[in-house]
């Protein structure tokens, strides 16, 4: 779907293009992204917005232009922290040595401190940004280093123009821009909400904090005493309140809404201005080709007459260098939850999505992860799955792993679960990748400790969590619930063998596999049946964040998250199913949602604050062929 500017036409030359950033509008847990606003082409009708209209822009010269120069060594030093203007902000950065020294921040880190705003691409070796400039006269092209997990944008050339001071002390780098000076500050009431408009005698770093129902603009710009006197905040639309703080070098303006909602924040030149708008539409399209077979995303869909904006990452997964697996936050053990970053980060992940559900209360799974052909955990409930492989082929079904032990004398005991938190009665299996012990999930369970595919011992334990009990070495547990005659079957000397039966019968031939649910689309067709997934009625009509994995006709898969639409109502299952449809998908699969639903790419969530995002179980992560 096409992004249509507002009516409220354009405050920016006809000569300027509507290229910009989409920010996913989510529930009010998840306020805002931390990322700013693409540009965006408005107009004003009031009088007292001309002062906007800009004039024609004078372009850069030719020594004005960012220059692409990618790294030839190693980095000569490197840190996650940038002293701007005496402030510390967090960022990765990185300098190395290619002609003479260059500096690189990370793409986050720079839309996070700086205020530049990245737009659309698709070539992944440069990054068109716009910060106080045109982008369609005089485009800023920053070169992109990719390390694998992050992004860095040489910005040696764009400091120059801006007449930045760098110094790298430590792991710190040190930026001083030049004195700025806040001209007027102006405040407007339209149709779709608020606009505030600083004047500024030269560019300027800025950032934005959102909180709840608030947010704070810090601008590295004075504000005059006299100007700070004379100004009136007035109420607005949807604003409630408005303060202007002035500081040493900076001025910091205290936002309040009267709903949760995201401020736009925007520059543009000729003269130097900040435009902040407050609207519950802020969402535009987003179009970067962040690295070869991975895009980044974003744009509203609509579903009847509601719109939700949506984030998501396009992957290729047959891009050389591109490659998928799950991710855990303990690599010894399926107990724990960790925030999605943190757990990217320790994979060394480029991109990631949380993954399937799990038991918030012990911190265990209750799906299907495989890794690198091994099941960690099984199934549950024949429940929707993706399997996936090196080969970039990717199956959607729903899925079930029945396991069945064989003895001797050809009887059969059908086991019920592998390394799950799903407690029903039957014998289910845990095996070392639960962890190194086991503890009991139910009261009076009977434990069988199996070695070498021989029983060793049996013991009954009467509360749950009461004590644990180490998993053998090339062995199992058979822990055994409300199901006390199976226990005689299985004698200590008993020689066992073990059964596994894949449905669908090629789930087994794939190394990767995610459970989630409810099966979204398969074939092309809507196939949503909570109710045969054995999901709660409440859990299938229940409106709330949405993640999803899909995969389009041509074989690329899309990760996508969602969050409210614009009228701050949940999707529903059915507008996630219609939503991965619109985006291309001919099969996707729902995953954990609400809280969970967390997008990460390159050191920063797309979809939501980290400060609002949930810690998950698992996830699926994406890595990337670093280009040095």
């Amino acid at each position: 779907m096409n992004y249509t500017p507002h009516p409220t036409s354009h405050i920016l030359p006809h000569r300027f293009s509507c290229l910009g950033c989409c920010r996913s509008h989510r529930s009010r847990r998840a306020q805002w992204l931390p990322l700013v606003a693409g540009v965006l082409c408005l107009s004003f009708a009031q009088q007292g917005d001309r002062a906007l209209a800009a004039p024609e822009h004078s372009p850069l010269s030719a020594s004005d232009r960012v220059s692409q120069v990618l790294p030839s060594t190693a980095p000569v030093s490197q840190g996650n922290q940038i002293l701007l203007n005496g402030r510390l902000l967090p960022a990765a950065w990185t300098q190395w040595s290619s002609g003479g020294q260059r500096i690189g921040i990370s793409d986050a880190g720079l839309a996070q401190t700086i205020g530049v705003e990245l737009l659309n691409t698709a070539d992944s070796t440069k990054q068109p940004v716009q910060w106080f400039s045109d982008p369609t006269a005089a485009p800023l092209n920053l070169a992109t280093w990719l390390t694998g997990t992050l992004r860095y944008l040489d910005i040696t050339d764009l400091a120059q123009r801006s007449g930045w001071q760098l110094q790298v002390n430590g792991a710190t780098l040190q930026i001083a821009s030049p004195p700025a000076t806040v001209l007027a500050i102006r405040q407007s009431k339209q149709p779709w909400g608020d606009r505030l408009v600083l004047d500024l005698d030269r560019s300027a770093p800025w950032q934005i904090d959102p909180q709840n129902q608030a947010a704070v603009l810090t601008v590295n710009a004075q504000v005059p005493a006299a100007l700070l006197q004379s100004y009136q905040a007035k109420p607005g639309n949807r604003l409630t309140a408005l303060s202007v703080e002035p500081g040493t070098n900076q001025t910091r303006l205290r936002l309040s809404f009267n709903s949760q909602l995201r401020p736009r924040v925007w520059s543009l030149p000729n003269p130097n201005r900040l435009i902040v708008d407050i609207r519950p539409d802020s969402a535009i399209d987003r179009d970067i080709l962040w690295a070869p077979g991975l895009r980044w995303r974003s744009q509203t869909i609509n579903i009847g007459a509601a719109r939700f904006p949506v984030v998501w990452l396009a992957v290729d997964p047959r891009q050389p260098g591109v490659i998928l697996k799950p991710i855990l936050p303990n690599p010894n053990s399926l107990i724990g939850t960790a925030p999605l970053v943190r757990t990217a980060q320790q994979a060394q992940v480029a991109a990631a999505i949380n993954g399937g559900f799990f038991n918030r209360n012990n911190q265990l799974p209750l799906g299907a992860i495989r890794l690198a052909g091994r099941w960690l955990s099984g199934p549950i409930l024949g429940r929707g799955a993706i399997a996936w492989n090196a080969n970039g082929e990717t199956r959607f079904d729903r899925l079930t792993l029945q396991e069945a032990l064989i003895m001797p004398n050809g009887q059969r005991l059908s086991l019920t679960h592998l390394n799950s938190a799903y407690v029903q009665a039957g014998i289910a299996r845990y095996t070392n990748d639960w962890g190194t012990s086991y503890s009991p999930l139910s009261d009076n369970e009977i434990l069988v400790v199996v070695q070498n595919d021989r029983v060793l011992s049996q013991q009954t334990i009467g509360a749950a969590a009461s004590s644990a009990v180490p998993i053998p070495n090339n062995g199992y547990l058979l822990v055994l619930r409300s199901n006390r005659n199976a226990a005689t079957s299985l004698p200590v000397g008993l020689t066992l063998r073990l059964e596994t039966i894949v449905t669908p019968t090629d789930f087994g031939r794939f190394q990767h596999i995610i459970g989630g649910g409810p099966l979204l689309v398969q074939n092309r067709q809507i196939v949503l049946n909570a109710k045969a997934e054995q999901f709660s009625n409440a859990f299938a009509i229940e409106q709330a964040s949405r993640s999803a994995i899909g995969q389009t006709a041509d074989g690329n898969l899309l990760i996508a998250a969602v969050h409210t639409n614009l009228d701050g109502a949940g999707a529903t299952l059915t507008d996630m199913a219609q939503i991965m449809q619109q985006l291309g998908a001919v099969n996707a699969l729902n995953l954990d949602g609400g809280s969970s639903t967390t997008l990460y790419l390159g050191g920063q969530l797309l979809d939501r604050l980290p400060s609002t995002a949930a810690r998950v179980h698992d996830g699926i992560g994406i890595l990337v062929q670093p280009n040095r």
